[in-house]
């Protein structure tokens, strides 16, 4: 899996793409869409699932739609940092994806991410019927923010004159 990378990676993409942020769920795939500055994260859409090659294909409309330049996807893992089940199906989907596609592939802890989200939603006093409409792809607008402040920060600290012993550049 060449195109797994570490988030580091991303600093090198072209100016002005975008990142795709993924939450995998057992029924439906959360998708959020990068600014191009690669500053903020939006939700976008909700594919149901169906099989593998659907769900691959739909995907793979959508990063080409909007010119995406990397995915980040979400890693559900355990609150004590170990991987589960789901982390397995979320590793065994990426693997199966990466073949099909170029673009570089990061995954991100997305614990709380739906939890968090939830809550937002709730705050809101959003309905049941709403919250379920749109909670995927709001964690997947989570996800994706948690990867491009990071990145923000990595992007800041490249751009840094490096100090010598005494404090001067």
């Amino acid at each position: 899996m060449s195109n797994l990378v570490a988030l580091d990676h991303f600093v090198a993409l072209p100016e002005h793409a975008r990142l795709l942020g993924l939450d995998l769920g057992t029924k439906t795939i959360g998708l959020a869409l990068s600014d191009v500055e690669r500053r903020i994260a939006t939700p976008l859409e909700t594919i149901q699932r169906i099989k593998f090659r659907q769900d691959a294909a739909a995907l793979l409309k959508v990063a080409e739609k909007h010119a995406i330049a990397g995915l980040v996807i979400g890693l559900p893992l355990n609150m004590d940092g170990t991987e589960g089940p789901r982390v397995q199906s979320t590793r065994a989907f990426v693997r199966n994806l990466a073949p099909l596609t170029t673009l570089p592939i990061v995954f991100w802890d997305e614990r709380m991410s739906t939890l968090a989200v939830t809550r937002t939603l709730l705050d809101a006093d959003a309905s049941r019927a709403r919250r379920a409409a749109v909670v995927d792809k709001m964690a997947a607008a989570y996800i994706l923010q948690g990867a491009l402040d990071r990145l923000g920060r990595l992007t800041a600290d490249a751009s840094e004159p490096e100090e010598d012993d005494y404090g001067m550049t």
